[in-house]
This record gives C-alpha cells, structure tokens and sequence, in this order.
C-alpha cells in the first residue's frame, strides 16, 4: 500500500498544529515548541499543502481554526497522545508491568470512582492512577486533548457527541445538604419554600445538577435565588457549609451521603422531583484503550451498574 501525503506530516508539525490552538497564534506557538517564527510559518504551511486544506483563519487576534483545522488539532492530539500512552506503557514494561491510567469524573461520581479505583489498585498493585475533578464540559475538554484517558460524567454537555463511545452505569439521584446547625436540619420533612432565604451552593449556570435546581424551583412556583455561591469544587462546598449554618447546596445524594457519613453536613428530608442524567463512563471514539483502561472501564459498568450501548 502506497503512503498517502499525509504519511509525510513530521511530528513536530503535529505539536505546532496543536500548540497554536493552545496558544491563539502562531509566534507562542512557536516558542511552546522551541522553534523559530520563520521555521514554524514553513511547517504549518508545508502541513495545509500536505493536508490539501487551509488549517487556520488569519486574523488580527492570531490564528483560529477553520472546521479542517479543528479535525486536524484532534489528530494531531490523539497521535501525541498515543505517544504518549506508548512512553508509559514502555516504561511500565521496564518496571515489571507498571501502569498509569489518568480518569476525569465530575464530583457527583467521586464516590464510585474512588471505590472502583481502589478495587483495580487491589487487583493491579503496580498501577499509578491520576485523578481530575472538573465539570463534565471541562472533562470532555481534557479528553479532547488526549490529557484523560476516559471520563466519568456526561456527554450530554457537549456539542460533538459524536465523537464519544458512551456506557452509562448509574442514574444519578440528588439531596440536599446543611450544616447540622441549621435551623431545618432536625424537621421531618422540608420543602424547597422552607428554604427561599438560604444562601444556595450551586454548580455554574448550564451545568446538569443547576439546571436541576432551576426545575425544581419552578416547579414549586418560586423564584431562583440570586444572590448565589457558585464553585465546582466539593471541599469549596463543604467548607462554605460548615462555615455559616444557614447555607445548603444541592449534591448528588452519594456525595451527601458520603459528608453525612462522617458528620460533615446533614442530608435534608426532601423530595426532590428533578432528576439528572445517569453518570456516563466516556472515551474518545476510535481510541485503542490501553488493556488497564479497559479493564477499568469493565469494573466501572459491571461493578456498579448495568451498562449501556455505545453511543
């Protein structure tokens, strides 16, 4: 089989296309890849005659992709990426079978990917596991980039879901979260009215469990608060509730359950009609998953759900 022209793309045009995504214009692009200006103008344009097409829209902001230039930026990221996976699993076979595997998950699935986590590390005791907390949109992100090698989150949050194998495993209920000092925590039951003057934790505007939020505050008829404390970090949260006893944040129930446990907040007696999408384990599509990701991904839908179809 002939090579196509493509075959004669270097690596160091891959890290340049990808670099000036990252950076907006080519002189930093440049510099992110210790090469010069004029040596970088020659490689991407050398890159588009390969490619037959124009990568990058010229502006007087610097360089953004054009649609070619975006599928371009996702190969060249999968290819380095790939590299990348291939260093590790070589030094991991110069160890003695030493593995890494780098996992997103939103913080509503944190309970679950610890507990899976730690099953894999009791099975595969040579393995380095890297974990990042973010929202599913930001997750996508970093698997986009070939910085993850899977996901644990939605794909609904997305604009190209196409582009993901998809296994749901776990639908995702919701609670709502006190100090134990709060003045609603010793009721038998309260409702979202009861609660209209408390500050409210939420994720950013257009996430999953906000939007939930939102539903559940129209559906009783009431405004959405304004006055908000925004944050996507568990602990942010957390701290903010252990610091003034009349605040409360909407969490997944296991996340509630799991600061509950060990005193760190009191779950309210609530019913909640909204409910959210179901925890999705999620890899890029196409990607030859290293045998210890795949072997995660196993233990996450068989350990902890019923899993789905790709999709």
């Amino acid at each position: 089989m002939r090579p196509t022209p493509l075959a004669r793309l270097s690596l160091r045009q891959l890290q340049l296309i990808a670099a000036i995504e990252d950076n907006g214009s080519l002189k930093r692009a440049a510099e992110a890849v210790a090469m010069s200006q004029p040596r970088a103008t020659k490689a991407l344009q050398e890159a588009e005659e390969l490619m037959r097409h124009r990568l990058f829209h010229r502006t007087n902001r610097g360089l953004s992709p054009t649609a070619s230039g975006a599928c371009a930026i996702r190969s060249a990221r999968a290819i380095l990426a790939q590299l990348g996976r291939l260093e590790h699993e070589l030094d991991g076979l110069s160890a003695g079978g030493w593995s890494h595997l780098r996992i997103g998950t939103i913080m509503g699935a944190v309970p679950f990917v610890t507990e899976v986590i730690q099953r894999h590390l009791r099975r595969f005791p040579q393995s380095s596991v890297e974990i990042l907390e973010d929202t599913s949109a930001e997750l996508l992100r970093q698997l986009d980039r070939g910085a993850l090698d899977l996901v644990v989150g939605r794909s609904s949050v997305s604009a190209t879901p196409q582009l993901y194998d998809v296994a749901a495993f776990h639908d995702e209920r919701l609670a709502v979260v006190a100090n134990a000092a709060h003045p609603m925590a010793g009721r038998r039951r309260v409702r979202l009215e009861d609660l209209v003057d408390c500050r409210w934790i939420v994720y950013t505007a257009g996430m999953p469990m906000r939007r939930s939020l939102e539903q559940e505050f129209q559906h009783a008829g009431l405004a959405f608060p304004r006055a908000l404390l925004e944050t996507r970090s568990a602990l942010t949260t957390l701290s903010l509730i252990q610091g003034d006893a009349r605040t409360v944040a909407l969490l997944s129930s296991d996340v509630a359950a799991f600061f509950a446990g060990f005193g760190m907040a009191r779950v309210l007696p609530m019913h909640l009609q909204s409910k959210s999408d179901p925890y999705e384990v999620i890899t890029r599509r196409g990607q030859d998953l290293p045998e210890h990701a795949a072997r995660f991904i196993a233990e996450m839908t068989s350990g902890l759900g019923t899993p789905a179809g790709a999709g």
